[in-house]
């Protein structure tokens, strides 16, 4: 770990930057640096009342990681753009403070971060707007007050925990001072409020999967897409309609292959149909279940199915969409470029794919008869494999690799939304090249095929290791399968989540406070049962998992 959370008195001046405090920098800037996270500051009245609150005569200024330990300010009267001026100086208030798991290492109390949310003590973030010397002594003068005078503690409960308050979300997002991420956190939550989803925490989870756990569906049907890639059409075994799958969304199947159950997740690739989902599986010569499936799976296979998930879904809006896959990641994007069809004639569409030759273009011709369908689509076909022909070339097709420059060239409106999916070095080169471009970071989605890619702020970075069983003795307990990472271990009491199970198996990981309070961990529970070893401030819905808090107390398949 990487941190700059251990801060001790200095005396003397010093000269507080728009991005730090001299002599002072951040471990981990992703997590707590730039300019709306220059200054950390807590107050000397929240060290007294933990001094009480945990039995403690050991705390002294700096040991809650602040950079200003200040009298007076608390979090209950402090607003979100709130001015001071102190020093030479110029602050703005731009946010609580981040949840962070280091300060829980600081004081060796694990739960700290969940303590700060919970008792309304979490400190407040400085913006600095005039750079100058501060030191300890200065006196500290209010120099504006905030828009919608949102205070801190509120603002950070409005985030955290429950029954959150419409009207004070309204206020929230207009709030210019508040920084950007809380902003995109808080309408996020609106839309998903005004849309009648479910607000889980600071993540839009959605509506809930249409049935829980698995269930046994029948191969009705199977297709050559091309040689290297098999749809599968497959029906709920008792004949029962299906629930419409919202387009980009994948199915998990669960299938016993040479005597062994296997878990793996394929996007829808047909648009919603009551009778039967398709996915379309590209067989990778290492890969046992693709095999599988391409050699064994058969009409009347009977396999074990869980419902429809995912965020990476196409939007209801009338604005410009671009829609950007390589190879087998054509199968979400190709669902949404069918519901474009149904239901949104009129809108512009750009299609980019990427393939290796024509050959190998998956379901080209369907493709092609949804673009006919489409007045104001654009088409463009990149084929990293072959050559061009003497005569003249299908007009949008490119003999080589898509680029940053390619993509600039194209000349698609910023205002657009742009869904991806393809290799993670795909997708983040033409996320990165969309930003670029000026398509705000909020309206670029993209889906990878395999496991998330990890978030653990401030831990030094290594080489990747593939997922695989714990060392030491296995474990007694409940099987615990890691969906998309292809693992299946069983429980052991010597980890205290599934969170320490999942890094002891190198499966990619995603948390920040690991104490149940900021759901960066959340994970789909796609079936089985947890009990929570420390209970979350709020709990997510049944269907999703705070894997950093949680037990399996049954066999377990976590969409991770």
């Amino acid at each position: 770990m990487h941190t700059g959370v251990y801060k001790y008195p200095v005396d003397g001046a010093r000269l507080v930057r728009r991005l730090n405090v001299d002599g002072d920098g951040q471990g981990d800037l992703a997590g707590h640096g730039g300019e709306n996270r220059a200054v950390m500051v807590y107050q000397q009245e929240s060290y007294d009342y933990w001094t009480e609150n945990l039995k403690r005569d050991d705390l002294t200024p700096g040991t809650f990681g602040e950079n200003f330990t200040i009298s007076g300010l608390p979090d209950s009267e402090v607003c979100i753009g709130d001015r001071y001026r102190i020093g030479d100086a110029t602050f703005e208030v731009t946010q609580p403070r981040v949840t962070c798991y280091r300060v829980g290492i600081r004081l060796g109390v694990a739960e700290m971060a969940s303590l700060l949310v919970g008792h309304h003590r979490p400190g407040f973030y400085f913006r600095v707007i005039e750079e100058g010397e501060v030191q300890a002594g200065d006196s500290i003068v209010k120099v504006e007050s905030g828009r919608h005078r949102l205070k801190v503690a509120d603002i950070d409960a409005l985030l955290y925990l429950s029954n959150r308050s419409h009207d004070m979300l309204k206020l929230a997002v207009d709030v210019p001072a508040l920084s950007p991420g809380w902003q995109q956190s808080f309408k996020e939550i609106l839309a998903a409020a005004d849309a009648g989803n479910t607000i889980d925490a600071n993540l839009v989870i959605g509506s809930e999967p249409a049935w829980p756990g698995f269930r046994p569906f029948t191969v009705v049907k199977t297709e050559r897409a091309t040689p290297s890639v098999l749809s599968v059409y497959l029906a709920d075994k008792s004949g029962a309609a299906l629930p419409a799958a919202r387009p980009g969304q994948y199915l998990t199947l669960r299938l016993t292959v040479n005597g062994v159950a296997a878990v793996r997740s394929y996007s829808i690739s047909a648009p919603p149909n009551e009778s039967y989902y398709r996915i379309s599986v590209k067989r990778e010569d290492h890969g046992t279940v693709s095999r599988y499936i391409h050699d064994q799976l058969t009409v009347g296979t009977v396999v074990d199915v869980a419902a429809p998930r995912g965020e990476f879904v196409l939007d209801s809006t009338d604005e410009p969409v671009v829609l950007i896959s390589a190879g087998i990641g054509i199968s979400p994007v190709l669902a949404m470029l069918a519901s474009i069809a149904s239901t949104q004639r009129d809108r512009q569409v750009w299609w980019l794919h990427v393939s290796r030759t024509e050959t190998d273009y998956a379901l080209a011709c369907e493709v092609e008869t949804l673009l006919e369908q489409l007045p104001n689509a654009r088409s463009f076909v990149w084929l990293t494999r072959a050559e061009a022909p003497r005569d003249q070339p299908v007009a949008g097709t490119t003999f080589g690799r898509l680029d940053s420059e390619g993509l600039r060239g194209l000349g698609f409106s910023a205002a657009s939304s742009a869904y991806v999916c393809g290799p993670t070095a795909f997708n983040d080169m033409v996320t990165s090249s969309l930003i670029d471009i000026g398509i705000a970071p909020a309206n670029v989605h993209s889906e990878i095929f395999s496991a998330l890619s990890s978030m653990n702020p401030g831990v030094v970075q290594r080489a990747a290791v593939t997922p695989h069983a714990p060392a030491g003795a296995p474990g007694t307990g409940p099987a615990v399968t890691f969906a998309r990472s292809g693992l299946t271990v069983n429980w052991s009491d010597q980890y205290q989540s599934l969170l320490e199970l999942a890094e002891a198996c190198d499966v990619s990981t995603r948390w920040s406070c690991r104490t149940g309070v900021c759901h960066t961990c959340i994970t789909g529970l796609l079936s089985g049962d947890v009990e929570y070893s420390t209970e979350p401030l709020e709990r997510p819905e049944p269907s999703n998992v705070l894997i950093c808090v949680s037990q399996p107390t049954d066999e377990t398949v976590l969409d991770a």
